[in-house]
């Protein structure tokens, strides 16, 4: 991390994860949620003249509502691999649209459906346990999956990964158990990364689509120096984000592994934990 002192006068961008730091828990996934504390403090520090900015694993398909109701001036998508420079701009049918607007405004960091797919069956080949584990991967915002079991309430299509349109998909998604993670990180190609949020959701992404690659894409586009960030996160995906900000802030109920990262510790998500310490240090 870039700064150390304790005073906030010279905070520029706050960055923010959205599951586990900013929304409330629910007993789904589909039911957590936004406070209105949350919305009026952040909306009161964006009036103040500091940027604010979402970096989450969410697609748009379950991201975009949240961010509506946010001053967001930027967004990162599916952990980095969709960039919104301007939001203002962007609907929900451009967000998810495999064309990109001729203005620049969003940027993906994918691969090829093609390769996409060539890995999918490669998996399927290797891991032949069906009911046990789910292979799957993402583009504009759509699941493509061989499974119905974790997409009851969300946008999906059904593949065997023959059938599917050429394009740049987002993500690759898996669902090993814990007896299968060993082989499955045996597995992973090299041209692939792999992020692990909420302890079971497996995520291979491109290499330069994570949290960290997108803030220093966001804060140059915003002309905003790394060492005038703040930003808020809970699980493994967010270290690398939190110790390339100028100060990294974990929640209460973030993976031990973040709060050991930590520049400081703020209240837990379902505390309000990021309105209360925006309170406190910036209005």
């Amino acid at each position: 991390m870039t700064s150390t002192n304790n005073t906030y006068d010279d905070v520029t961008m706050v960055v923010a994860d959205l599951d586990g730091t900013l929304l409330h828990d629910g007993k789904t996934f589909e039911d957590r949620f936004l406070t209105q504390r949350s919305i009026d403090s952040i909306n009161r520090m964006h009036d103040a003249g500091i940027k604010f900015v979402v970096e989450t694993a969410r697609p748009v398909s379950t991201g975009y509502s949240f961010v509506q109701k946010l001053p967001v001036d930027a967004v990162a998508y599916l952990n980095g691999a969709l960039l919104d420079f301007n939001p203002v701009s962007s609907d929900y049918d451009m967000l998810t649209s495999p064309t990109l607007p001729k203005d620049g405004h969003l940027q993906k960091i994918g691969f090829s459906s093609k390769r996409a797919c060539e890995v999918c069956k490669y998996l399927l080949e290797e891991l032949p346990w069906h009911g046990k584990w789910a292979s799957s991967w993402m583009m504009s915002g759509t699941r493509i999956s061989t499974s119905r079991k974790y997409w009851k309430t969300q946008t999906w299509r059904y593949t065997d990964f023959d059938d599917v349109p050429d394009g740049t998909a987002d993500k690759l998604i898996l669902f090993p158990n814990e007896e299968q993670w060993k082989r499955v990180g045996r597995l992973i190609p090299d041209d692939f990364d792999v992020h692990i949020s909420e302890g079971s959701l497996w995520m291979l992404m491109n290499p330069q689509a994570n949290k960290e690659h997108a803030l220093s894409i966001l804060a140059d586009r915003m002309s905003t120096p790394l060492s005038r960030t703040v930003s808020f996160g809970d699980d493994l995906v967010d270290i690398a984000m939190l110790r390339e900000s100028g100060r990294g802030v974990a929640v209460a109920n973030a993976n031990p592994d973040v709060l050991k990262i930590a520049d400081e510790i703020c209240p837990s998500n379902n505390d309000d934990g990021v309105a209360q310490w925006v309170e406190n240090n910036l209005l």
